[in-house]
């Protein structure tokens, strides 16, 4: 007999069930492995800049773009609800109806996605590239988005029962299997950014494949005790949440790509052209995605964490806990962003082989609007918490607005420039407005935290200018509590100390294992 979700006893997971991480070994294993995998990709851009031109360069962003943008689309955003609430289920010991559900739908909306891609790739190519000579592309970005989804499914579903340990091996693989596979086939089969596809496909389904041991032994770990949930009752638990994910995920990865593709179809720039000012802008978000990409991840590890403390009623905790990373990460990507201001001329000069000037010119405001978007990312974590996940999707929606209409002045008159200019309003506009509907629920968004969030602004004033503001903000965070209160400096220096006494447990036992493994 079915029964109902809302009042089902609550049941501890098994026994043997894998161990999660904790909230601090999550961060430090996140650092850790980001910091590989993020310099992996940066070779592997740079590569990417001395061997493609720029137009060729524009084709793979407008494709890797809408990858991004059609995964999630393609599935309903249901991964994207998997932080909230595969807690929910496993707590229930209904774990392994979770999966099989999730997955049967996931696999049949794949196969659906990619085989209207195939049947539709003259108009496919026209909508992503803005002309129909691109349908052999579009055929292997079908083929690549199958495998994306399943790679994006088992990445939310390790996250959710906090598993980064995997999670970060999965990235890595995947991303050192892009950057060997990519080039191998720049080098032997030089078909440019189709070459990019077809690797980072290849690289995806090697990442994918090879977590399926821990996928088993996850299932294999999880109660199976749990009361039986009808279909209804199952879909309507779900479904609201995640269809307000898929709307947040559709919302949020065209405020991404969106001008790109004004770029594209309203520059009034021949096809050629567009793709070549496309692969300039691309040039200049290289350093700024791998800040994006840091921060995405800290947001994405951290939903389960805030929602298990907000599933026992600890409301306050969440804030503080908000605030605290909000700040910590807000002062982190700028003081980056200020540091790569001033390498930027020897970056662009020598590993971009002086072909992307133009990219140079808009990287401060790329820098800008990155730290803004990436904190999105973490920030719209008390709505999700708070099952207001509509808002942050209006929140996204709002700047999507902004940004179109912000291109449609700004693009013509200035080019790229103008459509840079355009994408930073509308980032700082989507940020403040999620600041502004978390307070409307309970959240409290000290000063500290408006503080570090407009500190980015300077960047486009120049490097100078940048870290002049740096200073004063460092000084401030120093000498008072107007950015970080007593509590969070001294959270902040526990566990800086925390990391580095691990790290360094780590190396000495490392180095005791190579010894006895010598003497012997």
């Amino acid at each position: 007999m079915s029964i109902a979700l809302e009042e089902p006893p609550v049941e501890a997971p098994a026994p043997n069930a894998v161990r999660a991480d904790t909230l601090a070994a999550s961060v430090l294993i996140l650092l850790v492995m980001t910091v590989a995998q993020r310099l992996i990709g940066f070779g592997r851009g740079i590569l990417f800049c001395r061997w493609l031109d720029p137009e060729q360069l524009g084709q793979w962003d407008v494709a890797f773009g809408f990858l991004n943008l059609a995964a999630p689309l393609a599935v309903l955003g249901l991964p994207g609800s998997f932080g909230r609430y595969v807690e929910y289920f496993r707590a229930r010991g209904q774990f392994h109806t979770f999966l099989k559900r999730t997955v049967a739908v996931s696999f049949v909306m794949g196969l659906i996605a990619a085989g209207t891609i195939v049947v539709e790739r003259a108009w496919f190519s026209r909508l992503i590239f803005g002309s129909d000579q691109y349908t052999g592309m579009v055929a292997w970005l079908a083929v690549c988005l199958a495998v994306v989804i399943a790679h994006n499914f088992l990445t939310a579903l390790f996250i959710s029962v906090r598993m980064y340990r995997f999670v970060t091996v999965l990235q890595f693989v995947q991303s050192l299997g892009f950057a060997v596979l990519s080039i191998g086939l720049l080098v032997v089969w030089p078909l440019g950014a189709t070459s990019a596809v077809m690797a980072y496909a290849a690289a995806t389904v090697l990442s994918a494949v090879g977590s399926v041991h821990w996928l088993r032994q996850l299932s294999a770990g999880e109660t199976s005790k749990g009361e039986p949930v009808a279909q209804r009752a199952f879909w309507a638990k779900l479904l609201p949440f995640a269809g307000w994910m898929w709307v947040t995920n559709l919302l949020a990865n065209l405020f991404e790509v969106i001008d790109r593709y004004m770029i594209i179809h309203h520059s009034g720039m021949e096809t050629h052209e567009a793709l070549h000012q496309v692969g300039l802008y691309h040039s200049s978000r290289i350093v700024p995605l791998l800040f994006v990409g840091v921060a995405a991840m800290l947001g994405s590890l951290i939903t389960p964490h805030l929602s298990y403390d907000w599933e026992r009623g600890h409301r306050e905790a969440v804030v503080r806990r908000l605030n605290f990373m909000l700040k910590t990460l807000l002062f982190a990507l700028f003081a980056g962003s200020v540091a790569v201001l001033f390498l930027a001329p020897v970056l662009f000069r020598v590993a971009f082989a002086n072909k992307f000037e133009g990219g140079l010119v808009v990287l401060p405001w790329t820098l800008a609007y990155c730290a803004w978007f990436g904190t999105t990312s973490v920030a719209q974590n008390y709505l999700w918490c708070a099952e207001r996940a509509r808002l942050s999707s209006l929140a996204f929606f709002l700047g999507l607005l902004l940004n179109i209409a912000c291109n449609l002045v700004l693009l013509p008159r200035f080019g790229l420039e103008g459509a840079v200019w355009a994408t930073s309003l509308a980032n700082l506009t989507a940020l403040s407005l999620i600041y502004i509907f978390s307070r409307w629920h309970g959240m409290h968004v000290d000063s500290g935290t408006w503080i570090v969030t407009l500190a980015p602004v300077s960047l486009g004033l120049g490097p100078w200018a940048a870290l002049c503001v740096l200073i004063v903000l460092t000084i401030l965070i120093a000498t008072s509590h107007w950015v970080f209160i007593q509590q969070e400096k001294e959270q902040l220096t526990a566990t800086l100390g925390n990391g580095l006494r691990k790290l360094t447990a780590g190396r000495r036992g490392h180095l005791a294992r190579v010894a006895e493994s010598a003497s012997q």
